[in-house]
């Protein structure tokens, strides 16, 4: 598969691909993923962030008991009840849900995880994030780019204490979200997310920006 190089078009086609390969994906590959997570900004440039790569199936398994659990417990029945969101069909959804399901039971079988992870003694507060989504989000854009499904997902937190346990991580990092990669089994893009000026407002909160 050619890779594409246009930055838009890599934005415009980065769909959470959950249906991934087993198929081992190359440490050359996973490097380069983390360099452009590096590359992002954070707070203060303090860089606390930190990036667990798992590869080890017993701890990938560990933590998907507690991701299915989630799912059976919280997002299952959120999917069931709810209404598709803007951009979507209701059988988008049904299909996005269809997808969620099939992470969900094959999550341990994805070749390479990426934890991002924070590492503080102080307690995680509302910007925490800020130090380290930016991350995320280029480590999405760069598995996209070259050719690597992936997701962000945090659901484990939910079971915050049982997934970090199962992880391995000290009590000063928590992790922040779980990335898995492998090679996709569908199709990149494009995205749906709906008309942007059904979410954009310009001085006043509904009033609508002109330039949508």
């Amino acid at each position: 598969m050619a890779e594409p190089t246009e930055l838009f078009d890599i934005i415009h086609s980065t769909r959470a691909m959950r249906r991934l390969k087993p198929d081992p994906v190359p440490d050359a590959l996973v490097a380069k993923i983390l360099q452009a997570g590096q590359c992002a900004p954070n707070g203060g440039n303090t860089q606390r962030w930190r990036f667990l790569v798992i590869k080890d199936a017993a701890i990938k398994k560990a933590v998907q008991v507690w991701y299915k659990r989630a799912l059976d417990e919280v997002v299952g029945p959120r999917y069931a009840s709810s209404a598709p969101p803007p951009g979507a069909t209701a059988e988008g959804y049904k299909r996005q849900h269809s997808a969620v399901e099939y992470l969900t039971d094959h999550f341990h079988e994805a070749p390479v995880w990426i934890v991002p992870c924070i590492e503080s003694a102080e307690k995680p507060t509302r910007s925490s994030g800020a130090s380290i989504y930016p991350a995320v989000q280029n480590m999405l854009l760069a598995a996209r780019a070259l050719g690597l499904g992936a997701t962000l997902t945090t659901r484990h937190l939910l079971y915050e204490k049982e997934s970090e346990a199962a992880l391995g991580l000290p009590p000063n990092v928590h992790s922040y979200a779980i990335i898995p990669i492998g090679y996709p089994m569908g199709k990149f893009g494009p995205v749906g997310r709906g008309p942007l000026a059904e979410f954009v407002y310009q001085d006043r909160w509904g009033q609508p920006f002109k330039g949508v």
